[in-house]
């Protein structure tokens, strides 16, 4: 599946209405609600506030074309290894301590910019990112994705008449990720959701379970074995 085919769907609106939806959850929680557990392993309700407000810097980082800078600047505050994994811990711990009305205003305000900037390129320019040049559409798809997966962690609820289409466009750009990423996973619809075929091995699911497959979050004991989600696994 390649770019061409996500060209009726409109990213900047679909990360627009992703960050509506969080922002109104955020705003309405207070006291012992900030600190339940998210799906995300070891991370509570305010750590992925926190996650999602410092990699604004990231982002405004390669709307700036200066992303070996927030290298530097990471490198100085002894973060030298450059793993994904590591800015995302060293985000959260700097602000754990912080009031979280502050998080959420930080991060209200640091992504509307991002949004703002990323719509006003267009989606047929590039930017700089980790990886290199990218195309802003396609970037925004991912930005998108990623706050719809951390929506469903932290349990923001979805309208009921919103949850087909939300799920529909995210099935289709996990399709896209996955040839992106070169998976050597086939994938194609079958029925309400897709067949999956690897090496002979060869599953059928949901379409909700495949977006869940892709973005690494299916349940322990779900019957998709070991092999099939790993090949899956284009969004986490």
């Amino acid at each position: 599946m390649d770019a061409s085919e996500l060209r009726d769907l409109d990213p900047f609106d679909i990360f627009d209405a992703e960050a509506e939806r969080l922002d109104r959850f955020f705003a309405s929680l207070d006291g012992a609600e900030w600190d339940r557990p998210s799906r995300c392993a070891g991370w509570s309700v305010r750590d992925v506030l926190a996650h999602l407000a410092g990699e604004e810097a990231y982002n405004h980082a390669c709307l700036d074309d200066d992303v070996q800078g927030l290298f530097n600047r990471l490198a100085a505050e002894g973060l030298t290894g450059g793993g994904l994994a590591d800015f995302n811990e060293w985000c959260v711990r700097q602000r754990r301590d912080l009031p979280v009305g502050r998080v959420l205003e930080e991060w209200r305000a640091a992504n509307a910019e991002t949004r703002r900037r990323m719509r006003e390129r267009g989606r047929g320019a590039e930017l700089q990112t980790f990886v290199g040049q990218y195309p802003v559409g396609l970037q925004t798809f991912h930005y998108a994705s990623e706050f719809a997966t951390h929506a469903d962690d932290v349990g923001v609820p979805v309208q009921r008449d919103e949850e087909p289409g939300r799920t529909r466009w995210r099935a289709r750009f996990g399709r896209f990720a996955l040839d992106e990423a070169g998976s050597s996973a086939r994938v194609e619809p079958a029925g309400d959701g897709y067949r999956v075929r690897l090496d002979g091995t060869e599953a059928e699911l949901p379409e909700r379970d495949f977006v869940e497959a892709t973005v690494d979050r299916l349940p322990a004991d779900h019957p998709l074995g070991p092999t099939l989600r790993e090949a899956l696994r284009c969004l986490a």
